[in-house]
């Protein structure tokens, strides 16, 4: 598990960084540059990552798009979405996500960032609670409120202090959001972030993802919220388009 765990970190390092050298990752993963050496040796052996010329530095390699073909929904959702949530980034001036479900969570899988934004919190492959987030809501928005309590669990976790952790007052949001077309979290996951969120439909009218707009709580604010709600709802409707809903 170990090894399992140093390759994923190693992964996740080339992501951030674009590139890395072998002391680099031995520096980061706490282990000597032999054992760095090995690791990126087997991950280069399955095209996972790639040497960057001849530097003996290393970049992620195109062995990670096999392993993403697995997600073609999701991948086709991004592909769909980008530009329109690159739009609604500059309109709303905060930052924009598309997120899926994903088991009993939410995970984000495209981000851009408004011009608004000052510091910049990569929510992509982040799993985050159905509860607390305007994704999860508007995801859990259209099934039964059985299937809601299915997903949810037992116990609402509170994140912060406006968590909601009852599932009746949930389940009353979630509906009214439903009439409204949208969902919002005020401080829910994070105190002083805010989020609005509409959802995304398939061809045949499911919801199958979320299009947000998040911000710190002195800019998107309840009255700001509703003002950029009609963007976000339009967003939606647009990604849905170009995913086959015809409405």
């Amino acid at each position: 598990m170990q090894s399992v765990d140093r390759a994923i970190t190693t992964l996740e390092i080339l992501a951030r960084d674009g590139e890395a050298g072998v002391g680099e990752v031995a520096a980061i993963l706490g282990v000597h540059k032999s054992t760095a050496s090995r690791l990126l040796g087997a991950l280069e052996a399955r095209g996972l990552v790639e040497q960057a010329g001849d530097r003996g530095r290393y970049t992620l390699g195109f062995g990670l798009l096999r392993l993403a073909g697995a997600i073609p929904g999701q991948l086709d959702l991004t592909k769909q979405g980008s530009a329109i949530c690159a739009e609604l980034a500059e309109q709303a001036g905060e930052t924009v996500n598309l997120a899926v479900l994903q088991g009993s969570q939410v995970v984000n899988v495209h981000q851009v960032h408004g011009q608004s934004t000052i510091t910049v919190n990569n929510w992509v492959g982040r799993p985050t609670p159905l509860h607390a987030t305007s994704s999860g809501k508007a995801l859990l928005a259209e099934l039964s409120h059985r299937a809601r309590a299915a997903l949810l669990g037992p116990e609402l976790q509170a994140y912060t202090p406006a968590t909601l952790t009852d599932l009746v007052a949930l389940q009353q949001e979630i509906d009214v959001g439903l009439s409204n077309g949208y969902a919002v979290t005020i401080g829910e996951y994070e105190a002083g972030l805010n989020a609005i969120a509409a959802g995304i439909r398939s061809f045949g009218g499911a919801i199958i993802g979320a299009v947000s707009v998040s911000g710190p709580a002195y800019r998107l604010g309840p009255q700001e919220l509703s003002q950029v709600a009609p963007a976000v709802v339009a967003a939606a409707a647009k990604i849905s388009e170009r995913m086959g809903y015809l409405g």
